[in-house]
């Protein structure tokens, strides 16, 4: 079981100033959780950099996307600092497997079992979204794991309004219709027309879209689990679990939000570092929620001179 492997092999850090908060508070809420799920990930890398013994690059992806959508950003990493780039699928994701569970710790020790079959003990984590909010929970939970750690555009002490929204989009996607044998260009522009009624945002359609695909009997389908993330998004995604209060990751930690999202508020910080002492905000002008396809030059240059410094 999932706690089994926590107790074993993670060290936790418990916060000093919230001590009267314990550890069995934790197992109390985590005892029924079901096993991890293999993830697919790809991996960028040469022979010959002098950096190559630097602790791999984690990317993990946000909700609805996928490792794919990573994949000019990873190769940039990588070609900026010589680290080896690994871009994960996440549970119910790309080409993961899919499971009925879906929530951050599920997806943290789904990480910290591919490291583990990877033979990697160390890691700079980076999340945007969901992703940001596993890779903060990997970070309290295993913290002797992560080297630094980088999230983008989330925090684990407020939620925007706009991400309950979201549930639209499930019903939307889950509506659409598409009948078999046609060509893959047919079949996105019916999608994007039949989206429209929820989103009028075409890079939205767009990102939404890149998850349809064609099965071996010409079928189209959603390769993300839709039932699940509509089931668990409520409860166990649209918050960060309050549960790991009281732990802490004491390593790097830098929150790249963008100046024209409301995913992390500017006087978020404080709250931010009783559980990441040492994590310093900064905002990227002009950005969004997409902080790293909207102005990916900036994001490039913030993400690599932190990684080169840490």
């Amino acid at each position: 079981m999932l706690l089994n492997t926590l107790r074993t092999s993670c060290t936790f850090q418990i916060c000093p100033k919230i001590l009267s908060i314990s550890f069995p508070r934790y197992v109390t809420t985590s005892t029924s959780y079901a096993e991890t799920v293999d993830l697919a990930y790809s991996s960028y890398e040469s022979t010959d950099d002098e950096t190559s013994t630097r602790p791999p690059v984690v990317i993990l992806h946000g909700l609805l996307g996928s490792k794919n959508n990573w994949n000019s950003m990873s190769k940039a990493i990588h070609k900026s600092t010589g680290r080896k780039v690994i871009g994960i699928d996440a549970r119910n994701h790309g080409d993961s497997k899919h499971s009925p569970q879906h929530t951050y710790l599920h997806m943290a020790h789904d990480v910290m079992k591919l490291l583990k079959k990877l033979e990697i003990s160390k890691v700079s984590l980076l999340g945007h979204s969901m992703g940001g909010r596993t890779a903060m929970v990997l970070s309290l939970l295993c913290s002797d794991l992560v080297s630094s750690l980088i999230v983008v555009d989330i925090s684990p002490v407020k939620t925007s309004p706009q991400i309950f929204s979201m549930v639209n989009l499930f019903d939307a996607m889950a509506a659409v219709s598409i009948r078999s044998g046609i060509a893959m260009s047919k079949a996105r522009k019916l999608a994007d027309e039949q989206l429209k009624g929820v989103t009028p945002d075409v890079n939205l359609r767009n990102f939404l879209i890149t998850n349809l695909i064609q099965t071996n009997t010409g079928s189209y389908s959603w390769r993300v689990n839709i039932p699940a993330l509509k089931d668990n998004f409520q409860q166990n995604i649209a918050s960060f679990p309050t549960t790991l209060k009281g732990l802490q990751y004491c390593g790097p930690t830098l929150f790249i939000g963008g100046s024209l999202s409301d995913y992390i508020g500017k006087n978020d910080l404080p709250e931010m570092q009783e559980y990441f002492p040492l994590a310093e905000l900064q905002f990227i002008e002009g950005a969004g929620h997409w902080v790293h396809s909207q102005k990916p030059e900036k994001f490039l240059d913030m993400v690599c001179s932190f990684l080169q410094e840490k």
